[in-house]
């Protein structure tokens, strides 16, 4: 199997936000984190969008968007910046400098910081990229009686990396990386049709069942996030996801690039429903 190395401590299990962080607004959720509040935010200010965030230099960011228009189920883009910008039209007075709740900084493809606040990093060339959030349709899943487990069970979700790699771009490459959540079989029908009417936050699974097919070895492992408990009938579901970006920074070494950290997201003001086609 082709895998790279990007787990650290701060993937393993955190203390998670307020329990009543479902009826924040986005911008609440901002402020909290800007603060300096950390932790992954599934569930954080329902209903609202989230993104994923990856910020290269000027010269790298063709690639990047060419990587994203040729992998577009784990890099659907809601939004990019100008060189240098730290706002976003996804969310009014916001910085992605500050308002995540962790972030990771990348040199010549290695992890050197994980800290809640990039203004001491940021560069005047970075192009940021929001890329759709898998956390975005678990609404849809809850509202159609789908059990989201790693909220349930207070974990971060569970992400691998895989054997199928992506399309390249220019200097860009490198596997895809997943997103798994548990679901009991009389569910995944719903799973399956709620996800794909989301196709700008990566639409439906990309695989149901043996994990063995995507090359990941032990579900009790994951690169990212948390181990979760499945049930006993439960069928795993893998939905591409936008750490996929991060994975292809390790895999083809740009000399700079912040991300976001595993599972703790920018909540942006969009409504959820905004991306649901009909």
């Amino acid at each position: 199997m082709n895998r790279v190395e990007g787990r650290s401590a701060i993937d393993r299990p955190l203390a998670l936000v307020d329990e009543h962080a479902r009826a924040w607004s986005p911008r609440e959720a901002r402020t909290r984190f800007r603060a300096g509040l950390t932790g992954p935010t599934a569930g954080v200010a329902a209903g609202h969008t989230q993104a994923n965030l990856i910020s290269v230099p000027a010269d790298w960011a063709y690639d990047m968007m060419l990587f994203c228009q040729r992998n577009p189920k784990p890099c659907p883009v809601l939004d990019i910046t100008d060189a240098g910008s730290w706002s976003t039209i996804l969310a009014d007075g916001a910085d992605l400098r500050t308002d995540l709740p962790r972030y990771r900084v990348w040199r010549d493809g290695e992890l050197v910081d994980e800290p809640t606040d990039v203004r001491a990093h940021w560069r005047g060339d970075l192009v940021s990229f929001l890329i759709g959030c898998s956390f975005t349709f678990e609404w849809a899943l809850s509202e159609a009686g789908v059990p989201i487990r790693h909220i349930e069970q207070g974990r971060n979700v569970s992400m691998y990396v895989t054997s199928r790699e992506c399309r390249p771009a220019g200097r860009l490459r490198g596997p895809l990386v997943v997103s798994m959540r548990p679901v009991p079989p009389e569910r995944l029908a719903a799973a399956i049709r709620e996800s794909s009417l989301l196709p700008a936050v990566h639409g439906s699974p990309v695989h149901c069942g043996d994990p063995s097919t995507l090359g990941i070895d032990d579900l009790g492992r994951p690169d990212f996030g948390d181990p979760v408990d499945a049930g006993p009938d439960d069928i795993p579901v893998f939905w591409a996801c936008g750490v996929t970006p991060q994975a292809a920074v390790m895999a083809s070494r740009p000399p700079f690039a912040i991300t976001h950290a595993p599972g703790q997201m920018f909540l942006t003001d969009a409504r959820d429903e905004q991306y649901r086609v009909v």
